[in-house]
């Protein structure tokens, strides 16, 4: 089977089990969204809502993100991971939006790159979310599932970025993205993936080589 066979078989298997694939993040204000993003970094969407329910009731806009200052964005999120880092981030970030971009939040890649924070994977997902930009946003699932099918053999999400900017199209990324995500998140878990009832067993590798091997033939 050739890669784009595997693609499109790919495509075709996920936008039938997620048709409406969306972020599972909560927020109502697009600084909402992105301060979001920034928190899930090696942290589940799960734990992020969880603090972002209350959070989000005194953080809206960057305003508010520099009137609370950094002392007490920490203690908001200070059951999260890295929480000093990304208190840190959000503040600087709050400030930056500020002073530099009017309180809004630009909407080039290369301008939110630039924030506290805001690494390329953040910065593709916040924009595919927000305005549908054509960008299959790496993260830690998105990985994991192309690498496991066999679309590309990359240790790192960054290396795996740079490989897939050669094979996808930019026509339905932002959805499949998202049901990359979703499919990583609750069927190709990491430890243990449900190949058996899977969808995409049969074009996957992982599961050909691991699950269901070729058996030889011992009469030669």
């Amino acid at each position: 089977m050739t890669k784009k066979e595997k693609i499109r078989q790919m495509k075709k298997s996920l936008f039938s089990l997620y048709p409406n694939a969306l972020t599972e993040l909560y927020y109502n204000t697009e600084f909402q969204l992105l301060v979001a993003i920034i928190m899930s970094a090696q942290s589940t969407d799960k734990q992020v809502n969880k603090i972002n329910k209350y959070f989000f009731e005194v953080l809206k806009n960057p305003l508010d993100g520099v009137n609370l200052g950094e002392k007490k964005i920490k203690e908001f999120i200070k059951s999260i991971s890295f929480f000093n880092n990304k208190s840190h981030h959000i503040f600087e970030t709050s400030r930056l939006l500020i002073e530099k971009y009017n309180s809004k939040i630009p909407s080039t890649l290369s301008e939110l790159v630039n924030l506290p924070g805001v690494g390329i994977k953040t910065a593709k997902v916040f924009l595919s979310i927000i305005y549908r930009a054509p960008y299959l946003a790496v993260d830690t699932h998105v990985h994991r599932v192309l690498n496991r099918i066999g679309i590309v053999k990359t240790k790192t999400p960054l290396a795996t970025n740079n490989a897939i900017e050669k094979i996808f199209t930019a026509g339905d990324n932002v959805d499949l993205h998202h049901s990359l995500v979703l499919f990583g998140r609750y069927h190709c878990i990491a430890r243990k993936p449900k190949c058996l009832t899977c969808q995409l067993n049969k074009i996957c590798d992982f599961y050909k080589k691991n699950i269901f091997p070729e058996k030889k033939d011992k009469s030669k």
